[in-house]
């Protein structure tokens, strides 16, 4: 992490200063070292670049810890299916399993075969209209932050999609966050091979308790990131303490009268940036101003389950044939 980001972090438990030990560096990063807390005894770690600002305060699930293990284990136990899924012509998989064949890769640490198989499943796994309506909403961010030189904090960055065309499109420094250290370790790497790593910070936290100052983030942006955020009761204040700017979303609103995705939607709790109604009633609560820009719909379609990896499927929603409202959130 760049060692900018001192004078903008605190401890994310009692939110008191931060005493810094630095035990490996470079001019501008800290690559090894830790954060710790007077205050309240609490210590964070900096590894591989990465500082990690996790707390035992809130319960969350590692999905891609989680999904990579059992990946990982399953293959083990089947070399057969491992052979076909690898050695079988890109092409020749069907979109899940050219997906699966990525996440593969990239445990291998081929992050440019990763990639390609990535780019390729992409298009197979989502209609046009989907990709088209979320491209079209990537550019408008790109082209929306592009009048400030001040740092852009990516919320629940995953694999980087949206920070790896930020970096590609503006001068500004970037901080690419997530509560996985193990994807941010992974993006990384990706990002080195690129070329775009040089303005981009990873830091590990959940967006429920953050470890920026009061104010600290004048630019805000997740791609997707709200609706992935589990129990996100408080999520909005929070957000709402360290923004003294803007918060720019990707987002996507389901139809409420569709009731077979409505019913699985309120069954996986994910119902608050799900319909546009609620969203917008939650950010107004949490003091926030919304503005929707940039709204476009696209038909979406369950997406495709493997054929050697059986019933693996990418994405859980939509369960039914839909047509989603695409847009960029804008709040401050």
């Amino acid at each position: 992490m760049h060692k900018y980001l001192m004078e903008m972090l605190e401890c994310p438990i009692c939110h008191n200063e931060l005493d810094w030990t630095i035990n490996k560096e470079s001019k501008e990063r800290i690559i090894e070292g830790e954060a710790y807390c007077n205050a309240c005894g609490a210590s964070y770690p900096i590894k591989d670049e990465i500082g990690i600002f996790l707390t035992p305060k809130l319960p969350r699930n590692d999905l891609w810890e989680q999904g990579s293990t059992h990946l990982t284990e399953y293959l083990k136990e089947n070399p057969k299916i491992e052979k076909q899924l690898m050695n079988s012509p890109l092409e020749e998989l069907s979109p899940a399993d050219q997906f699966i064949r990525g996440m593969v890769l990239e445990e291998w640490g081929k992050y440019s075969e990763a990639n390609k198989a990535f780019k390729v499943a992409v298009k197979g796994i989502y209609t046009e209209d989907y990709v088209s309506c979320w491209d079209k909403q990537i550019e408008y961010v790109c082209n929306s932050v592009q009048s400030t030189n001040q740092p852009i904090v990516d919320l629940a960055s995953g694999r980087c999609y949206l920070v790896e065309e930020l970096a590609k499109k503006t001068d500004n420094f970037i901080v690419a966050t997530d509560f996985s250290p193990r994807v941010l370790r992974h993006s990384r790497l990706d990002l080195k091979q690129l070329g775009l790593y040089d303005k981009i910070s990873l830091i590990s936290f959940d967006a429920r308790i953050t470890p920026f100052k009061d104010g600290a983030v004048n630019i805000l942006t997740t791609n997707l990131g709200l609706s992935n955020i589990e129990k996100p009761k408080n999520l909005l204040k929070e957000l709402r303490r360290i923004v003294s700017g803007k918060l720019i979303s990707v987002i996507h609103f389901y139809p409420e009268v569709d009731n077979e995705n409505t019913d699985i939607i309120y069954e996986l709790g994910v119902e608050t940036f799900a319909f546009e109604n609620i969203a917008i009633n939650s950010f107004n609560e949490a003091d926030w101003k919304v503005e929707l820009v940039n709204k476009c719909k696209g038909l979406a379609k369950p997406t495709p389950t493997g054929k050697i990896i059986k019933e693996a499927q990418i994405d859980g929603l939509p369960v039914k044939e839909t047509e989603l409202e695409w847009a960029v959130l804008i709040a401050e």
